[in-house]
């Protein structure tokens, strides 16, 4: 690993009865929580499929925005594949790149040669925990006429990642899975936040 950005996380799954018990206990041991409601955007290269024929994975664009801040930017990302569950067991940690999108990010993205593959919407709740961001969540999908978000039903299973809040070098990315795994004792009984293979 040398010289490339990271994003380190961890990810469990909620049931809606174990909500407010979740939220209490991440409230107890964050710094801050916000509402959040996210649009994702993820388009992938007009040749991905030819790319697939010929056994390469395609790396997949992606978009997102905050839609509970006025004017916020668009931001445009990408993950390329994990590192080795052998060099990191604790965490999932992926190459990441990132940068921010004032105006039509879409339709930049189509500029750069990428189409629209899937499209989300993430309501719930961020928490703040020094470097790192606590994501909880349902997904809440578009309408396929006005691409408004359909609420989730009551039901609908809570994701939680902990990740990251912004990208790593490469030295701190063992600090920071200490600090995700402080995460994962402190939520232990209620959360079994686990590496993720994207």
């Amino acid at each position: 690993m040398s010289g490339h950005a990271y994003e380190v996380s961890l990810s469990a799954g909620v049931y809606p009865q174990e909500l407010v018990k979740t939220l209490n206990r991440l409230s107890l041991h964050s710094e801050s929580t916000t509402k959040i409601h996210t649009r994702e955007v993820v388009f992938e290269p007009l040749d991905a499929q030819l790319m697939r024929e010929t056994g390469q994975e395609p790396v997949l664009l992606r978009a997102k925005k905050e839609l509970t801040e006025p004017n916020s930017p668009w931001e445009l990302y990408s993950y390329l594949k994990p590192e080795s569950v052998r060099t990191y067991p604790d965490a999932t940690v992926r190459p990441y790149v990132n940068v921010q999108v004032s105006g039509d990010a879409l339709s930049f993205a189509a500029g750069l040669g990428y189409i629209k593959k899937t499209s989300i919407y993430k309501r719930g709740y961020a928490f703040r925990r020094g470097p790192l961001i606590i994501l909880m969540f349902q997904q809440e999908q578009p309408d396929p006429k006005t691409e408004k978000p359909i609420p989730a039903q009551p039901d609908t299973l809570w994701e939680v990642e902990v990740k990251t809040a912004s990208p790593v070098r490469d030295a701190p990315v063992k600090q920071t899975i200490d600090l995700l795994l402080e995460v994962q004792t402190i939520m232990k009984g209620l959360l079994d936040l686990r590496r993720q293979e994207f």
